[in-house]
Parts: structure tokens; C-alpha cells; sequence
């Protein structure tokens, strides 16, 4: 599996040491690769991103894995900081509102169990977007298939339901960062909770709370 190299001048190296230990999901907001490949090489954008996947499985590294790329931004995931330092990140050519095809889920898929093996990343460790800045960030939204991912080992979706508890609880246990009510129920949703409509119900608590004890579980299986 080797990515066409389009390097982008949007990087820089790693702080403090840290080797990538994250995985972050993204979608480009565009429909087309070009546009995409355009703006992340961009030195006026100040974005970018390690590889780039098209809607037919077309493939690109823009920035060296062992680089720090911009594509996180401000945010957090369990806890820590400075994303892009921690992370690898993957944009996905799409709108925002159309479906992920075949042929650039089943590159995404061989490209994550790469990553994932050779940087002992768990399924827990692979996020979205929108998990580690739910105040700024809808991606890879709500049509992404994160239990596609799951059934293969690649990302974490629990099953069941779990208690009754603030779901603000819950979230922070999983790895979400602050934010208000509104938008961490939204980045929820998208990623363990995509049927959930309307006000927050008790069934998202109880879902919340499932998740939470599964990211536990992995957490302590990682250790």
C-alpha cells in the first residue's frame, strides 16, 4: 500500500518527544480531492493533514508520519492536549453530506490496521473530529460508519445500555473535552449515538454510560 506523495509545507516536528498515539478521523468539507489536496498544501491555510483518502480509494501523504501535521487544532481527548503532536490524521474526501464509498472505506481500513499496529494503537485510540473538539468540529459526522470500524477491531462501539448518570460524566470518562450541553450531546450522538433526536433523553445517558464503562475496560487492557 503505497500513497501517491504530495507533500504539503504545513507541518512541523512533534513536541516534547511525543510519538503518535492517536488516530483523528476527518472529512474534508469538500467534494472533490483536488480542492481538498489544494488547501491542505496551502501555506496561507496553515492546515494539513499525514494522508489524504479519495472517494475511490485514490490515496496521498501530504506530511511525514513522524511530523507534527495541522489538522486537530485547539481541543483534547482524555485528558491530554496538543492533538497534533499525539495524533496521526486522516482526512476523508466528502462534503459533510454525502456517504463514505467502498472503495475509500476499504483503503481507510487497510491504512488503519497499518497505523494501528505499527504505533500499538488500540480501538479506543481512533477518534473523530468532532470527539476531541465538539465545540468546533462536526467530523467525520454523523454518516460515518464507526461500526463498520468497531466490527473489524478498528475503532470502539459498545453495545447495551448501562445507568441512568449526567451524561457530562459519562463523556469526560470516555475521553470527550469540555464543551456546552448542546454540542457535547452532538459530538456524542454522532459517534455512539446516531439514531438520538431531539432533546436529551434518558436512552443517551444510559448509552453514554455503556460506552464510558467499555473505554474503561480498553484503557485498562492498554495500560
Amino acid at each position: 500500500m503505497q500513497p501517491i506523495w504530495h507533500p504539503s509545507p504545513n507541518f512541523g516536528p512533534r513536541r516534547d518527544g511525543l510519538t503518535p498515539s492517536l488516530i483523528v478521523l476527518h472529512y474534508t468539507g469538500m467534494r472533490g480531492a483536488q480542492d481538498a489536496l489544494a488547501r491542505l498544501c496551502d501555506p496561507a491555510s496553515e492546515v494539513s493533514a499525514h494522508y489524504v483518502i479519495g472517494l475511490e480509494g485514490q490515496f496521498w501523504q501530504l506530511v511525514a508520519e513522524e511530523s507534527r501535521a495541522w489538522h486537530a487544532g485547539a481541543g483534547a481527548w482524555d485528558g491530554r492536549a496538543d492533538i497534533n503532536s499525539r495524533s496521526i490524521g486522516i482526512e476523508l474526501v466528502n462534503s459533510g453530506a454525502q456517504p463514505f464509498p467502498e472503495p475509500q472505506m476499504q483503503l481507510l481500513e487497510r491504512l488503519l490496521r497499518d497505523l494501528m499496529a505499527r504505533y500499538a494503537i488500540g480501538p479506543a485510540q481512533v477518534i473523530g473530529h468532532s470527539d476531541m473538539a465538539p465545540e468546533r468540529k462536526e467530523d467525520p459526522g454523523p454518516r460515518f460508519d464507526w461500526q463498520r470500524l468497531a466490527r473489524q477491531g478498528l475503532a470502539l462501539w459498545p453495545e447495551g445500555l448501562g445507568a441512568d448518570r449526567p451524561l457530562a460524566q459519562s463523556c469526560a470518562e470516555i475521553g470527550f473535552p469540555p464543551a456546552s450541553p448542546d454540542k457535547l450531546l452532538q459530538a456524542f450522538r454522532f459517534r455512539f449515538h446516531p439514531t438520538g433526536q431531539g432533546p436529551e433523553s434518558a436512552r443517551d445517558r444510559q448509552r453514554a454510560a455503556a460506552v464510558a464503562e467499555s473505554f474503561r475496560r480498553a484503557s485498562a487492557q492498554m495500560a
